[in-house]
């Protein structure tokens, strides 16, 4: 099994290099190895792996603060592609305030960081659709910069809950906002 995925990912890699896509920077070696990651189990829900995870301080507060913890401690399954608290320290502190000012703004910001089921950014090479729990859309695939979720780049370990896969991201993701 392990040498028919090499073979098709080094045929999905030549056929990507024929067509001068900018995929065909991914290091095989390097998608093989974090493709084939094993997820950490944990035992609780979603949100208890963000509140047991000191570098998910700041999306737990979030989270707390846009009533959002009975939702993510549903049956799900779901996927969030949560930042980490230095990508939160990214966000210019005035949009980062507006944001958090405003409880249909962050439930807003922070849906768009989930979808339903079952969504690993490690697997496709070529960027796949993810529709969102706030409704519009993700695209996550491996690129040049490893798993990536929109222009966010995606930790190789997954963590698997009772109820979702969490994804560790290194930015924060902003929908389009009408």
């Amino acid at each position: 099994m392990r040498k028919t995925f090499t073979a098709l990912a080094v045929a999905s890699l030549s056929f990507l290099g024929a067509v001068g896509s900018a995929q065909a920077q991914v290091n095989l070696k390097n998608y093989v190895q974090c493709r084939s990651t094993e997820l950490v189990q944990f035992q609780g829900t979603l949100v208890d792996a963000a509140i047991a995870t000191p570098e998910l301080s700041t999306l737990t507060n979030l989270v707390v603060a846009a009533n959002l913890v009975g939702a993510l401690s549903g049956p799900g399954p779901f996927t969030v592609f949560a930042p980490t608290n230095a990508a939160f320290a990214k966000v210019p502190a005035p949009l980062l305030s507006l944001i958090g000012s405003d409880t249909g703004l962050l439930t807003s910001v922070l849906t768009y960081h989930v979808t339903k089921g079952h969504a690993d950014p490690r697997k496709p090479i070529t960027p796949v659709q993810f529709k969102t729990l706030q409704g519009q859309t993700l695209y996550a695939g491996y690129d040049a910069d490893g798993a990536s979720v929109n222009q966010s780049v995606a930790a190789c370990k997954g963590v698997q809950t009772s109820n979702g896969t969490v994804w560790l991201i290194d930015s924060v993701l902003l929908p389009q906002f009408k």
